[in-house]
């Protein structure tokens, strides 16, 4: 998340959604084979040393937010909130298989995050 910051602030405005969301699909297309290979390798589910999964989720919640502490701080919060918590239907996607179920969780806890994220700064209740 703090290397998204610093490497966005070398993006001009308008860049800064669309990279992070290709980073996010990028870390997504990696990350589910990666996965895959590193938990059968393992013989673990879910191994918690894979954290491509982790950072496809924080993407995720941070796309369209602006790139200040407070956004970067509650952007965090969000998404371990519900990655922890695992709302409906984030539960069920863990049991995918495999690297599928590794990551689709975590990309779901983002868009909860996101779109919670989106409430705030439209109700004004984190400033942009």
């Amino acid at each position: 998340m703090l290397a998204w910051a610093a490497i966005s602030r070398f993006l001009p405005a308008a860049w800064i959604v669309p990279t992070n969301t290709a980073l996010a699909v990028l870390a997504v297309a990696i990350g589910i084979p990666a996965a895959t290979r590193v938990a059968r390798a393992s013989g673990l589910k879910d191994p918690q040393f894979v954290v491509i999964d982790e950072t496809a989720g924080q993407l995720i919640t941070l796309i369209g937010a602006p790139l200040t502490w407070k956004s970067l701080l509650m952007g965090f919060i969000l998404f371990r909130a519900f990655d922890i918590v695992k709302p409906p239907p984030v539960r069920q996607l863990e049991r995918l298989p495999e690297g599928t179920g590794i990551v689709v969780d975590d990309v779901a806890a983002g868009l909860y995050g996101m779109l919670v994220m989106n409430i705030l700064l439209q109700f004004g209740l984190l400033s942009r």
